[in-house]
Formats: C-alpha cells, structure tokens, sequence
C-alpha cells in the first residue's frame, strides 16, 4: 500500500491496475481475473460517485468528538474500486446515493494525507 499513501502526500489518487485484463483493484490485491496476474500502480482520474454513505452521530473515539455528525461514504471510483472516505465541501444532508464527486487531499500530518471527496460541479 506504500504507493498509495506515497501517492496521496502528492496529491494522486492511486489504484492497482492489472496490465493483463485492465482491471483496477483497491486495496491492492492481485488480480483475481488472470490466472498469472501482472500489477502496477496508476494514477486514477479521482472521479466516481458516492456507492452509499451513512452519517455518525455517535462518538466512538475522542478524535472525532469535534466533528459528529460525520459522513462516512463508499465512493465508487470511474476505474471501478471503492474507496472508504469523507465527502467533504458540503453540508451531510446534501449528500445523496449517485452524487458525482472528486478527490480532494487533506494533509493531517508531514506524513499522512487523506484522499477525501467533494461534489463534482
């Protein structure tokens, strides 16, 4: 997973690509498609739509007291993965099943950048 969080601190969303079918994978396994799969990292577009979400009311750990209610949403990536993340850029009830979004990073320390989502314009 080095090259995904490698890819994230510059702000590059990254997905495990199989050269033989084309298939994209997150987390990076290996192709269950081929039966002699080659992968690699690629830069994904970052495009996708929110998969399904639910929203946190309760604190279940002290880091995020400040922050409930939060969002947790599955956005399916145009290259087909889904990702566990944030919508962020709008407020919780705007958010909808199908809502077109983007990759946005946020920096949480020198070495931890998130990749979290914003409604696509």
């Amino acid at each position: 997973m080095e090259p995904f969080w490698e890819g994230a601190k510059k702000n590059m969303l990254m997905v495990y690509h199989c050269l033989n079918c084309g298939k994209n994978y997150w987390p990076a396994i290996d192709c269950p498609a081929c039966d002699k799969p080659h992968m690699e990292w690629v830069e994904s577009t970052g495009k996708g739509e929110v998969f399904t979400y639910t929203i946190m009311h309760q604190v279940y750990h002290p880091g995020w007291e400040s922050e409930v209610p939060y969002n947790i949403a599955w956005v399916k990536l145009d290259e087909g993965p889904v990702l566990v993340s944030n919508i962020t850029d709008c407020q919780n009830k705007d958010i909808f099943i199908g809502m077109k979004v983007e990759v946005v990073f946020n920096e949480v320390t020198p070495r931890v950048t998130l990749p979290k989502f914003k409604p696509l314009k």
